[in-house]
């Protein structure tokens, strides 16, 4: 897995001018391919009197998974600028759909390339974007009598806590840097007096 990447921060809508021709930006995080086909079809439906709906996304930490689509303006003036403004900017896991309402005035193939990238560096710049990071789910396992003091301990030094569960002992889930693993061992140990079970799971990705 990747140590961190960037998506959008927030779904939004920017709209720029050039030559009379309006291009609204769609912008929206993604969790999966089928995410963001999702949020292109709903773009689609609301501006279906558009002259053009092209898009451009990228999904996985690694960019596995990228399309793009010109939807009938000249090949590659329209989705792949939009991708390859999404790749520069290091974005992850999320869709840009441009909507361009035609306002009379052609742009050529140079200026469609500098429209549709641009409004989409301008969305990103507009609604902000966020970086996540990888990390280790843990699981720590302690008595009731133990557990306020250190989940109050854990949240103190700045650790996660993703969730707690009551039963009959208390179950804290939280998330840690790979390589603060070792050293929470060792404070864990000393804060409960080795009385607490630690567990480490899988790998997931937070808010840095």
């Amino acid at each position: 897995m990747q140590d961190e990447y960037r998506t959008v921060a927030r779904a939004g809508v920017h709209e720029t001018e050039v030559n009379r021709s309006r291009f609204l930006c769609a912008l929206a995080p993604a969790g999966s391919e089928q995410e963001a086909q999702d949020f292109i079809a709903r773009v689609r439906k609301e501006h279906a009197d558009a002259s053009h709906n092209c898009y451009a996304y990228v999904i996985g930490a690694h960019a596995s998974v990228q399309k793009a689509s010109d939807d009938g303006e000249p090949g590659g003036t329209a989705g792949v600028p939009m991708l390859q403004m999404l790749l520069r900017r290091d974005m992850r896991y999320v869709v840009a759909v441009v909507t361009r309402y035609y306002g009379g005035v052609k742009l050529g193939a140079g200026g469609l390339i500098r429209a549709y990238g641009g409004s989409v560096g301008e969305a990103l710049d507009t609604l902000g974007t966020i970086t996540r990071r990888r990390f280790r789910l843990a699981t720590v396992t302690v008595d009731h009598q133990r557990a306020g003091k250190l989940q109050n301990d854990l949240r103190s030094t700045g650790r996660e806590v993703r969730d707690v569960r009551y039963g009959e002992a208390v179950t804290i889930e939280i998330g840690l840097p790979d390589a603060h693993v070792e050293a929470f061992r060792a404070w864990l140990a000393d804060t409960t007096s080795g009385t607490a079970e630690f567990e480490l799971g899988g790998e997931a990705y937070g808010d840095a």
